[in-house]
């Protein structure tokens, strides 16, 4: 025998069954995917099920195949066989990107967008406050009140639309996603000053914008101004005037006086038509969101900025992870409009949750897919943020794993099985909590992972359900484990660790959840959620109905006399009369229970609607409602209850 396996050796024999190829397979595999596996196609598997039992129903490359039928196909075709889990195919990409420019013959004029930079006190914020007050004074400009973010000027030659937050937070987003919102900055320098440091971090945002730059030298009023020094110190940052050879214009004014402002705006105007801004009106709407708030009556409210399209009430627009069907606009004079075209500024209503300043706007079909993209984007930033979130737990994983072998080296030395607890022994404590419980055990990779569990856990302090550790350690999940959980009735956690096959067996038979875990943000979410599986619904009462007593008097039933009926008229919602009650005098309830008999005139009914008088007595003939009093029907229901809890806070 040893001679032989020497020559087997020397011959570097291989078995038959080793030279079968493999091919893995999974269930619910298709034929299309099985001729895959096995790097061919879908005809040469039908080849092969001519001549396996049991395959006449399977017709289209599409159709699902039986695990015994693909044993048997590849047995034919002698493969030898894999089980393994459905591979997770790549998501297709779902998101919204912008369109496609439109056609040369679909774009017209548009007025121009500019911002308003510059060094802090030079001038930027009175010259808007002059733009906004002469636009209400003097009849050339449109009318404004309160700035949203972006308002217009008009003149006579034409509009322009400013943002009005110098430096704005947005047109930085808007750079760094490439989307220039800004046609033109205006650099405004005051002369009493020249270039600063702000001065030059605008001049380079501007320039990163790729955007033209026209100079605003203010304050050339005041008795210290140096107008040719400002545009010496201009020309070193290579913005050369005009009059000295250059190619930027320079518009010397006040802005406090309002002095040469109107050619400031002319320009502006001046420097649009070179650039020819034109923008398609009819086609999908794009913009961005220059700011957002709430609003106490309209709600959620985002400054959008048209670039292309017309925005109209109705219109389905996303930006971000948010998205809305536009309700309301309002233009920058606070006034409801029912359209906006490019590089008109309008408030929007509508919005399922806030955007963001700097997303882009773009229109979709339908709320359908609005609410597909929202929810992929929102899927791909938690996907992102876990991504970022890796090395940091991996790094603190090691350090974690560092510290616990030099932990079991210093046990090692002592000679101990394991280590003291520190402090004194807690006394014991009679449980006298009857309320819902939630006892979990975790079992964890290494100390340090288990210490960062238990520290989440210790953060949790809620009466509505008392959540207890009954034990805990580091390695699998053993059979030990299972039956500690058996007699807590408690879930256990596996933290990077396996279940050992007899504890597995164990649990099943028991009927003992285990829940493996790698990520702490996970394992908090799974413990939330069982806390909440195990809350009672909290009991609500909803108010179906008002009525106003008008008047009191007594009616006489049977052998029973002076018996109080409360005369009244129902105020709001509709009154039954197998509905619970209560009575309010002075916002105070001063008397709950039930109905003995509704009367509309002089007959019983069993509802009374809004506007209706009726009679109303109370099973309880002892109480008196008096004149004034309010009467209101109500219904109980329940609802499930949520505990707050999150350690982590907004990390996520």
């Amino acid at each position: 025998m040893k001679e032989v396996r020497e020559i087997q050796k020397q011959m570097e024999y291989i078995s038959p069954r080793k030279r079968k190829p493999v091919v893995e397979v999974w269930e619910g595999m298709t034929i299309e995917e099985l001729g895959k596996a096995m790097g061919k196609d879908a005809d040469h598997v039908f080849e092969l099920m001519e001549y396996v039992d049991n395959t006449v129903s399977y017709k289209k490359p599409t159709d699902v195949l039986d695990s015994t039928i693909i044993g048997d196909i590849l047995e034919k075709a002698r493969y030898r066989m894999k089980h393994r889990s459905r591979p997770i195919l790549e998501e297709e990409d779902r998101d919204l990107y912008p369109y496609p420019p439109a056609p040369e013959d679909k774009l017209v004029k548009r007025p121009p967008i500019v911002t308003i930079m510059g060094h802090v006190d030079h001038g930027k914020t009175t010259l808007l406050d002059y733009l906004r007050k002469s636009s209400i004074v003097d009849s050339e400009f449109g009318g404004i009140t309160q700035h949203i973010g972006a308002f217009s000027v008009t003149m006579k030659s034409g509009s322009v639309t400013f943002l009005d937050t110098p430096g704005h937070a947005a047109f930085k987003a808007m750079r760094s996603r490439g989307a220039h919102c800004t046609d033109i900055v205006v650099l405004v320098v005051a002369a009493d000053d020249g270039v600063m440091e702000q001065t030059e971090e605008s001049i380079r945002m501007a320039r990163s914008a790729d955007v033209p730059i026209i100079v605003a030298i203010n304050k050339i009023d005041k008795h210290n101004a140096d107008i040719e020094l400002t545009k010496r110190m201009l020309s070193v940052q290579g913005l050369v005037p005009e009059d000295m050879g250059g190619n930027v214009q320079c518009v010397l004014i006040s802005a406090l006086k309002g002095t040469n402002v109107e050619d400031l705006v002319e320009a502006i105007l001046l420097q649009a038509e070179i650039s020819n801004l034109r923008s398609d009106p009819d086609g999908f709407v794009e913009g961005v969101v220059l700011e957002s708030r709430v609003d106490p009556h309209l709600g959620k409210l985002a400054t959008a900025l048209i670039r292309r399209g017309t925005i109209r009430r109705g219109t389905i627009i996303v930006a971000g992870q948010a998205w809305a069907k536009v309700r309301l606009m309002l233009n920058d004079q606070r006034k409801q409009v029912a359209q906006a075209t490019p590089s008109t500024p309008v408030e929007v209503s509508g919005w399922k949750i806030m955007p963001s300043p700097g997303d882009i706007i773009l229109e979709v079909a339908d709320e359908k897919r609005a609410h597909e993209v929202a929810e992929y984007r929102a899927k791909k930033a938690a996907k992102n943020k876990a991504l970022e979130d890796l090395p940091v737990i991996e790094a603190k994983m090691k350090e974690h794993k560092t510290e616990y072998k030099k932990m079991l080296l210093e046990k090692r030395k002592l000679g101990v099985s394991r280590i003291k607890p520190k402090g004194p022994k807690p006394k014991e404590i009679i449980e006298t909590y009857t309320g819902p419980r939630l006892n979990i055990i975790i079992k964890a990779d290494v100390e340090g992972s288990l210490e960062a569990l238990l520290d989440v856990i210790e953060t949790y302090h809620n009466p509505l359900c008392k959540l207890d550790v009954v034990h805990f350690d580091v390695g699998a999940v053993s059979k030990n484990d299972i039956e500690i959980a058996e007699s807590f009735d408690a879930v256990v956690y596996n933290f990077n660790v396996n279940v050992l096959p007899d504890a597995s067996q164990l649990a099943e038979e028991k009927n003992i959840s285990i829940r493996p875990q790698n990520i702490i943000y996970r394992f908090l979410d799974d413990v939330r959620k069982e806390i909440n599986s195990r809350l009672p619904e909290k009991e609500m009462e909803e108010v179906t109905g008002e009525a106003v007593v008008l008047k009191m008097f007594t009616i006489t039933d049977g052998k029973q006399k002076n018996i109080p009926v409360a005369g009244c008229r129902c105020v709001k919602g509709d009154l039954k009369k197998t509905s619970l009650y209560r009575v309010l005098r002075n916002n105070e309830e001063v008397f709950r229970g039930s109905l003995h008999s509704m009367r509309n005139i002089k007959t019983e009914v069993t509802l009374i609607k809004k506007e209706q008088e009726c009679g109303l007595r109370f099973e309880e003939t002892a109480y008196v409602p008096e004149a004034g009093d309010v009467i209101q029907s109500f219904r109980n229901y329940t609802v499930p209850q949520e505990i707050d809890w999150n350690p982590f806070g907004n990390i996520r």
